[in-house]
């Protein structure tokens, strides 16, 4: 009876556990579009200027920057060289989350930016979606989590009882 109850409690928790990941996907995505849109809004007098005076190339006005006199303006190369890297960073991520379902959770997993995910998880408040994919990642957790159970206390059962033995006269 021991055994059901820690299958239930183990169901109960995958299925918590799945339900949050949806939610947390779109929240990385929002986090990912509002610190874009802010970039990218720092960024747009700089491409006003190289749009004027360098055809529209930020490389070529970072370098204009970078080759002046005046130790402010070399100072405010670097500023610029790191929004523009942090803009295409974040633009990268935005067309990352901008694909299908399971590219979005496979990114968010494994190959989201770091900060971006602890800034996300960070600021995260758990809740209960009832939609129909968080419902299907709910039961894809739960069922996963009571089957990988299943396997170790079938496996420990078996390092420490053994086989049974089978007779032979049977």
């Amino acid at each position: 009876m021991l055994r059901s109850y820690l299958r239930l409690v183990l169901f109960g928790l995958g299925l918590l556990i799945g339900v949050q990941w949806p939610g947390f996907i779109e929240a990385y995505a929002l986090r990912v579009d509002a610190h874009r849109q802010e970039a990218e809004l720092g960024l747009q007098g700089f491409r006003d200027t190289a749009e004027k005076f360098f055809q529209g190339d930020l490389e070529r006005l970072i370098a204009h920057y970078r080759g002046s006199d005046d130790a402010v303006i070399r100072s405010d190369a670097r500023s610029l060289e790191h929004l523009v890297q942090r803009v295409e960073l974040l633009e990268r991520e935005w067309q990352a989350m901008s694909g299908p379902w399971y590219a979005r959770a496979w990114h968010v997993a494994f190959a989201a930016d770091p900060q971006l995910r602890a800034e996300t998880y960070t600021a995260y408040r758990y809740q209960v979606l009832l939609t129909p994919e968080a419902i299907a990642w709910g039961l894809g957790a739960a069922l996963l989590l009571a089957w990988l159970a299943e396997l170790l206390l079938l496996s420990l059962r078996r390092m420490l009882v053994g086989r049974p033995r089978v007779s032979r006269f049977s």
